[in-house]
């Protein structure tokens, strides 16, 4: 039984469904960047009406926001919430599938190691994020030179929309790790929603601080940061990757040694 090849099935129409809204959202907010842009000062007129506060933790840059990068970034907060909604479920569902649905027996049950299970189950959920992200930063490049009143940086481009695969990883190995843990989860999509919008809005509140930029993915990269530097905070990277490398080892050594109850 090829695990890898049976769970990347399964998850088939999830993964076209999550490319499909994120790559809508990117058409949807990218298609109103024109009006604005011809009336980019009355727009940044009302958006300096803004306490300062308020438009760091949202995001806005009034002096960039005018360009195809900037609006682009303030954007892709929301779509980048979606994202990270979508690594949220699939790594609480694949990791505590058998559990929910009890068939945990079937599956143990084959001449497999629980590693290989494990293994097996996260490369064909990466591969979907992959598949998702790929076709995402492919569609939204498209729409930027489509929409674009003068050139801009792709390089920049490209960062912010990368961006999402880093936060889809990040959310995907919490996932993971919370489903090995609370195998028991009855809702995934209450649990993913709840865990998500909580780092959204800690990364709002925290995110004031630098310091607090540590506590939420969603602000371990700076988009005004990425327009400017052509890069990533690589402080912020390493954390996020040893957040992942973590999580992930949490996840088999608690797989590998704990109890799974069958039917």
């Amino acid at each position: 039984m090829n695990i890898y090849l049976y769970e990347l099935k399964a998850y088939r129409k999830n993964t076209i469904m999550w490319t499909l809204a994120l790559v809508g959202l990117a058409l949807l907010f990218m298609s109103m960047f024109p009006p604005i842009a011809k009336e980019i000062d009355e727009f940044k007129k009302a958006l300096e009406g803004f306490p300062e506060g308020v438009r760091k933790a949202l995001g806005l840059q009034v002096e960039t926001i005018g360009s195809v990068n900037g609006y682009y970034s303030y954007t892709f907060l929301y779509i980048a919430l979606c994202g990270a909604i979508q690594a949220m479920t699939l790594g609480i569902s694949i990791a505590s599938k058998e559990i929910r649905e009890k068939t945990a027996d079937f599956l143990l049950t084959k001449p497999v190691t629980r590693s290989k299970v494990l293994v097996s189950k996260l490369l064909a959920a990466l591969t979907s994020l992959a598949i998702t992200n790929i076709v995402y930063v492919a569609a939204a490049v498209a729409i930027a030179n489509l929409v674009a009143n003068e050139e801009f940086s792709l390089t920049a481009f490209l960062l912010i929309s990368l961006s999402l695969f880093v936060i889809s990883m990040i959310m995907f190995a919490l996932g993971t790790v919370l489903a090995v843990l609370f195998p028991k989860i009855k809702s995934v999509v209450s649990v993913s929603l709840g865990v998500v919008f909580g780092f959204f809005v800690l990364g709002m509140v925290a995110g004031l601080e630098e310091t607090g930029r540590y506590l939420s993915p969603f602000k371990y990269i700076d988009y005004a940061y990425v327009m400017r530097e052509e890069t990533y905070e690589w402080e912020f990277m390493i954390v996020g990757g040893a957040i992942i490398l973590l999580c992930f080892i949490i996840s088999f050594i608690v797989y590998k040694k704990k109890d799974i109850h069958t039917v």
